[in-house]
């Protein structure tokens, strides 16, 4: 099924984005890693060899995403599988009563912007391009799946913003999904937990110790590998679709 098979991932230059580009590689699948300007992705491109290109892409930029569309068409004449990996995390809390200071307004937005809009922008431009692909005998043409967060369910204090926008992410996917059937787009989230992720590993051993201990089984942070694996079963499963899967260990985080 992967043979030939066509992704478009954005953040695919590290972390989870970048396990997801690894797994439909070396299913057999054609990728376009899509990220920040600023990222490795050129240099993860090159690595990954002729079966990946990068394009580089600011998720909330809506000529970016057609510049990618572009490329992926002009260099793999198709799209399959679009995967939004593309994220930030903001941290705050809602009124600093030492400082006399509020949530910083800017921050929130800007978490919607990236998070949400940014996945929604991904979204609806990249059905255009799946859906004109050739139906398999299920009337299938594509997936489309999107990266939350537990934080979306289970939001700490300080993540008003970032569960927020996983949130939203959550929230639109059933309707998408929906929307989208009569194209035979499915339309899937995953909320993974605790992952070791570049930005996770920049904690000292002691916190990550500390976060691994909170997860109930099994007890360690996940590896950006298992979330490729579950993207490659949702590619692969077609009746997944309009869900949102916990990919957590069970972890249900506390205040």
């Amino acid at each position: 099924m992967f043979k030939g098979l066509v992704g478009l991932v954005t953040g695919g230059a590290s972390g989870l984005g970048r396990a997801t580009v690894e797994q439909l590689l070396k299913q057999g699948g054609r990728v376009v890693v899509c990220d920040l300007p600023s990222s490795q992705g050129q240099e993860v491109a090159k690595q990954l060899g002729e079966n990946a290109a990068f394009v580089p892409v600011d998720v909330t930029s809506e000529q970016d995403i057609k510049n990618a569309l572009q490329t992926t068409l002009d260099k793999f004449g198709r799209l399959d599988v679009a995967v939004n990996c593309a994220g930030i995390a903001t941290t705050s809390r809602i009124y600093n009563f030492k400082k006399n200071q509020p949530f910083d307004l800017k921050m929130f937005q800007k978490t919607i912007e990236v998070n949400l809009i940014g996945t929604f922008n991904v979204i609806r431009l990249s059905a255009g391009l799946i859906g004109k692909n050739a139906a398999d005998a299920d009337g299938q043409r594509g997936v489309i799946i999107n990266t939350a967060s537990i934080a979306a369910f289970d939001g700490q204090i300080g993540q008003a913003a970032y569960s927020a926008s996983k949130a939203g992410v959550v929230g639109m996917t059933l309707p998408v999904a929906r929307d989208l059937a009569k194209q035979g787009i499915r339309v899937v989230t995953i909320a993974p937990g605790l992952f070791r992720t570049p930005m996770m590993e920049q904690l000292p051993e002691p916190a990550i110790k500390q976060l691994e201990s909170s997860v109930p089984f099994p007890s360690r942070l996940g590896h950006p590998q298992e979330f490729g694996l579950l993207v490659q079963s949702i590619v692969q499963n077609p009746m997944i679709n309009g869900e949102t899967i916990r990919l957590d260990g069970s972890l249900r985080m506390q205040p």
